[in-house]
């Protein structure tokens, strides 16, 4: 965002003859870092980074009052401009719920003046990236827009049909925006219409019959409060971005409405020497839009959050400056934020307020002692874990997902209607309702890696899944493993054969699901399956236990041995392990077999076993480890095994 630098200036005079360096460090400090600086003209200009939850930030006015609050200064009082309330000179009606105000004026003017802007004012706009169109009614909104942060609007009164009316677009109803493109409506639009049809796409452009032009004699002001969500869905359905849409996207001061419109029409009477004939406000605000709903910011969470002890009192100073209401009550704060704040909600996002103003320097440098016993893993987070790990050593490998799907493969799945669970602004119509199943997304990685070569895909996902109710989507979580290709065939042993439904059904029941295993097969060999994973059996809550690991060195030693071929591996394992005793065996593993015909006419097999041993006290010697090498093959003679030579 552009903040031109004498504008903040006048909005906080106390900066005025602070360095440049020095402000750029005060806004980096409170959360806005400045990206650039750059002078044109003798107007020094700030690039600054706000973030998309800040849409109060995006104007002077809202950058200055988290300056003036982290200063301690003084706000710039707003222009003092007269507000007469009177009789309507043009019927408006509220159809719509996302309006509730709507704040206007009509002004008589002589537009075929040229130059009705100020110098002063045309050169801020420059500032802003924005020329001057020398018109006192489209120049006076986008100044205030960018100073204030409110979006109005200006329409040709006597280009309007009867009255106006805020509703819903009608199926079938176009309008030609003021980018020249003729738009076709959706019934979920907004609209300014008159008896003619629509004549702005609320809160995000206004339409080409009733611009304002040189001709225009009579004006007709808009200040209004549009519903976010409302204008967000608009302007991504429709294409197009304008700084309107996004001031109104994230969320506009509603209490600010009627006060912008006296500004907006003050600017006129003093820019152009236009008549201001009456102004009018329909609808109104309601207190639960002046003062949300507040919350309850105790000490104990505001010092754990801070990770030292801050004083109410301090806490409380830092909010009022925010322009938050607060109440005291014992060791806790009511707190209430003020109209233009949409991002506070939580005593955590208070928490973060104060810390932000207090100054991040002042949190201390090292972290706070832990104290207190280990609280018990979540019983949901010891099932993931396990049936995570154990699907790991099975070969399986775990994927992320999108939680989104299509309305057409939501059909082919789904147990419920996709209503409540469709999303109402979507990224696009194949990712519009929440999905009832994991498998599509699986079945599609696992086709993905076959068409690549894959011989053998094993995938699995824990991850929610949603159903359909009256209240909205009801989340639970599964688990989905999907099975294809070829497996074996990497020694004489294990003939490659193709994966069948009875592997995935018995990878079921080693992960302890003893139900009826629903196999869905979508073809080429691919199998799926998804579980509940409340339908698994119960793991007991527990605090993992530490192991600890050696400070020493490890010893490695591989054995190549000549065995039977009915030598089981086990046997000759647990009689390794027997005559080893107490030695620190880690492991005993066989991991290399050899077979040739030579071999096998015999009778025999090469196995290579390998052993380490490690000890947490202390190095092994040479001699021990070496003694216990012969140990094992000892053990391996009384089951016909002996060196290879």
């Amino acid at each position: 965002m552009r903040i031109e630098l004498g504008a903040l200036q006048s909005e906080i005079p106390a900066i005025a003859g602070m360095e440049l360096k020095t402000l750029c460090e005060r806004l980096a400090m409170i959360g806005f870092p400045v990206d650039a600086v750059e002078t044109q003209n003798g107007v020094t200009v700030l690039e600054v980074d706000v973030t998309a939850n800040r849409g109060d930030a995006l104007s002077h006015r809202g950058l200055a009052r988290d300056l003036a609050a982290a200063m301690g200064a003084p706000l710039a009082p707003l222009p003092s401009v007269p507000s007469a309330e009177g009789e309507a000179l043009l019927p408006v009606r509220l159809e719509a719920d996302a309006c509730p105000i709507y704040a206007t004026a009509m002004l008589k003017i002589d537009n075929s003046r040229a130059n009705q802007t100020p110098e002063s004012a045309a050169a801020f706009l420059a500032a802003m990236g924005s020329n001057a169109k020398g018109m006192a009614a489209v120049d006076a909104s986008n100044e205030l827009l960018h100073r204030y942060g409110h979006p109005t609007h200006a329409f040709d009164a006597d280009k309007i049909k009867g009255g106006v009316c805020v509703r819903w677009a009608k199926k079938g109803e176009t309008l030609l925006t003021l980018d020249g493109v003729n738009r076709v409506l959706d019934t979920k639009d907004m609209v300014i219409a008159d008896d003619s049809g629509p004549i702005a796409l609320a809160g995000v452009i206004g339409g080409d019959s009733t611009k304002v032009v040189e001709s225009t004699k009579r004006v007709f002001l808009e200040s209004a409060y549009f519903d976010p969500r409302t204008v967000r869905a608009a302007a991504r359905r429709h294409g197009v971005q304008t700084d309107a849409s996004s001031r109104f996207g994230r969320g506009a001061d509603i209490a600010f409405a009627r006060a912008a419109r006296d500004i907006y029409a003050d600017r006129l009477v003093s820019w152009a020497g236009a008549e201001l004939l009456a102004s009018w406000t329909i609808g109104q605000c309601k207190q639960r839009d002046m003062e949300p709903p507040g919350a309850f910011l105790s000490k104990k969470i505001l010092d754990r959050i801070a990770g030292e002890p801050i004083q109410l009192d301090e806490a409380k100073s830092i909010l009022i400056s925010l322009g938050c209401l607060v109440e005291s009550n014992d060791d806790e704060l009511i707190v209430r934020p003020p109209s233009w704040r949409h991002d506070l909600r939580i005593a955590e996002d208070y928490s973060e307020e104060i810390l932000r103003i207090r100054g991040y320097d002042k949190i201390g440098a090292t972290l706070p002692p832990m104290t207190g016993a280990p609280e018990p893993q979540p019983l949901s987070y010891q099932q993931r874990r396990v049936l995570s790990r154990r699907l790991t050593q099975l070969g399986f490998y775990q994927t992320v997902t999108l939680g989104f799907t299509s309305p057409d493969i939501d059909a082919k799945y789904a147990d419920t209607p996709p209503e409540g669970r469709t999303l109402v602004n979507p990224l696009g119509i194949e990712y519009s309702v929440m999905r009832a199943s994991i498998l599509p997304s699986l079945f599609d990685a696992a086709e993905v890696n076959l068409r690549h070569g894959a011989k053998d895909v094993r995938l699995f996902e824990i991850a929610p899944v949603y159903e359909s109710s009256l209240d909205g989507p009801d989340e639970t979580s599964a688990l989905a493993m999907v099975w294809a290709g070829t497996i074996g065939g990497e020694d004489p042993l294990t003939p490659a054969r193709s994966v069948i439904v009875a592997d995935l059904i018995a990878v079921a029941r080693d992960l302890g699901f003893t139900g009826d295993a629903d196999i869905i097969e979508p073809g080429q060999g691919l199998f799926g399956l998804e579980i509940p994973l409340s339908a698994f059996s119960g793991i007991e809550e527990v605090i993992p236990a530490f192991k600890p690991f050696s400070r020493y060195p490890m010893a490695t030693r591989d054995i190549s041995l000549l065995v039977p071929l009915n030598l089981s591996y086990g046997v000759l394992e647990a009689s390794v392990r027997s005559a080893l005793g107490s030695a620190p065996l880690l492991s005993v593993k066989c991991v290399d077999v050899f077979k040739d015909n030579k071999l096998t006419a015999e009778g025999k097999q090469a196995w290579l076993v390998r052993m380490r041993f490690q000890s947490f006290d202390r190095t092994l010697t040479g001699g021990e480890v070496e003694s216990w090498v012969q140990a094992a093959i000892t053990a391996a003679k009384q089951h016909g095994g002996v060196l290879r030579g």
